[in-house]
């Protein structure tokens, strides 16, 4: 699952609405929006997530907190560590050959010591 399918099957399920329904009214197919919730689609379109917005008639905060959660939201990245060190690109390489054996705890570790960078 990615960050924006998760926001956005919570969205969905707090106002009781089924992916069938949801998916007719953006005109996809309910598969496709199943396939965008579980991580098995690539990030969507800036014109579906202005859709989906529109959809849930969220604004301000949430609006811009879905939209950075679907940049962050590619299942499947590549990581370009040329011109970098070592080190980074051994990292890159562990964390891609590990990241499927690590438990929530480890992985919620790593993203706090990430995102205390973009605080600084």
């Amino acid at each position: 699952m990615t960050p924006f399918g998760e926001k956005v099957r919570e969205l969905r399920k707090a106002r009781g609405i089924s992916q069938k329904q949801m998916a007719k009214k953006l005109a996809i197919s309910p598969a496709y929006l199943s396939a965008l919730e579980h991580g098995h689609r690539g990030r969507p379109s800036w014109a579906l997530i202005q859709q989906i917005i529109s959809f849930f008639n969220i604004i301000w905060d949430e609006a811009e907190e879905l939209e950075n959660l679907a940049r962050l939201s590619h299942p499947r990245m590549v990581v370009d560590t040329s011109g970098l060190s070592a080190e980074a690109t051994e990292l890159v390489n562990l964390l891609n050959r590990d990241i499927r054996d690590m438990d929530d705890k480890k992985i919620r570790k790593m993203l706090e010591i990430i995102k205390k960078k973009d605080q600084s």
